[in-house]
Order: structure tokens, then sequence, then C-alpha cells
């Protein structure tokens, strides 16, 4: 049976201001969802908090993959259990390469009652698995030398993110504004990426974007409008066309109460100094 990631009535606040009132989102493996909504709605807010950003308060709600409560887990405890995020800005880690990263990480995913200093899979293993999956994905070899995200164009971050879906095999990816800063060519690119991976290892996916060029790619399911801290439309990819075509107009309109509170957030975050 395929796994269920089910959130229930989540409340996440930052900095002790709310953010997401309440949502409903459920997710079965093998599924494609996306979630939009304009900035400050609490999407990014909802990614992190998922998967255990301590700045990320949940107030009130419930988060389980397929019955295992999420909130009561570290981070690590919470990619253990099937979960990953693609993060809109990758970090880069001097010193540590891909190969090196990516052998760790798979350790102790694949072996998650590991202790630090044990024995890590091993090195002739995930060199075959590792060259394959980069084979398959139309990367470069030379690509895991490099150290992680040092010097990577925003495409070469993204991709080595691909790069880590795909060997880390998640039951459910959050792909948050995956194609934040990307070009048409590399949105298609990672796109394509993404698509390989969930389909060999029937991954849910949830992209969280504002646009519709990389849902062109990666084709949803279920689309969600999430606005003013909730999930207030849900359907099918007749949503993306409504946005592309009115933009979030008639989502204010409909939704009066919410468009207010969408306009508390905008002054709360005038800089931009939180990502919600």
């Amino acid at each position: 049976m395929s796994k269920v990631l089910k959130i229930s009535n989540l409340h996440v606040a930052i900095d002790g201001k709310e953010i997401l009132k309440g949502v409903d989102l459920t997710l079965r493996q093998g599924e494609v969802h996306a979630l939009m909504g304009p900035n400050g709605s609490g999407k990014s807010t909802l990614s992190y908090a998922l998967m255990g950003h301590p700045n990320y308060e949940v107030t009130e709600g419930t988060a389980t993959l397929d019955g295992v409560d999420l909130l009561g887990l570290e981070a690590d405890e919470r990619a253990k259990a099937g979960l990953f995020l693609a993060f809109q800005y990758p970090t880069s880690i001097p010193g540590v390469t891909v190969a090196n990263f990516l052998r760790h990480a798979v350790s102790n995913v694949r072996k998650p009652d590991r202790k630090e200093g044990e024995d890590l899979i091993s090195m002739r293993d995930f060199r075959k698995e590792l060259r394959a999956e980069m084979d398959e994905l139309g990367m470069d070899q030379e690509f895991a030398r490099r150290y992680l995200n040092e010097g990577f164009s925003g495409g070469e971050k993204k991709r080595a993110e691909v790069l880590q879906l795909a060997m880390l095999r998640p039951a459910f990816a959050i792909l948050d504004e995956t194609d934040s800063g990307l070009d048409i060519d590399a949105v298609r690119i990672v796109s394509e990426g993404v698509n390989k991976v969930a389909e060999k290892a029937s991954t849910g996916v949830l992209v969280i974007t504002h646009y519709q060029r990389i849902l062109n790619y990666i084709k949803p399911q279920f689309v969600h409008i999430l606005f003013g801290g909730r999930i207030v439309e849900s359907g099918g990819p007749e949503i993306v066309q409504l946005l592309e075509r009115e933009g979030y107009d008639w989502v204010r309109a409909k939704y009066p109460d919410l468009a207010k509170v969408e306009d508390e957030l905008e002054q709360h975050n005038p800089a931009g100094q939180l990502t919600f």
C-alpha cells in the first residue's frame, strides 16, 4: 500500500506571528500536487514547518507520515521517515563534496539506527549507484567531486537537489519554489529530472510555486491555493489555467476576510526579512 502524508488543522507561527491558520492537506505516494498562492501566503512556512525548521513554531494541529507523528521528530528523523525538502535557496557547504555528502545522507536514511562513526554504505556500491543515477539524469561525473553548492549556478544547485532526491528515494518530496531564479531551459532540465526520479521511486511530490511554467513539465493531478494561511481552493490543473488568466484578484474577492490577513502579513514582512 502507498504511504500517506496527512496534514490536519496545522497552525504555524514565526516570531509569535501566526502565518498558517489551519491547513488541511492529504498526499498519497505517487501523487503530484501543486501548492500555489501569492507572496506571503504561507507556502514556504508549510514546507519548513513540515521539515522541522526550529524558527517555525507549530501551535496547533497534526502532521503524520503513514501514521507516524512528524511533529514529534527531529529534522533528521523526518528525513529518515521518508520526507525530503528541496530548498528555494540551497546552502553552500565548502569542503564537503557532493559525493561525500550523499554517501553520509544515504547511509543515514537507509540505516536509520546507524550511529555516527559506524560504517557507511560501501564505497563500491555507493559509487556504482551514484554513477548510474548521474548518467540517468544526464550529469557530468565530475559534478560529484565538487564542493556542495560552492560556486554552483542556480541551475546546478537545483540539479544537485534532484540528485539528492534520486539517491535518497523519499516517500514524499516537497519542492519549495524549485523554479526560483532559473531560466526556462534550466526549469525544463530540473523538471525532467524530478519526473524521472518520482516515477522510478513512486515518490509523492508537492510542488510549491508562484508560476505556471514549472507545471508545464511537472504536471500535477491536484492543485491547491494557499491564501491567508489556509487552503481555500482545491481542484485539478484547471486551477493553474485560471490563475494564469486572472491572477489572484478573484481569490481576494471571494475571500475578503482572508485578503485582510494577507495584507497584514505583508505589513509584518515589508522588506522580506522572513520567508513565508
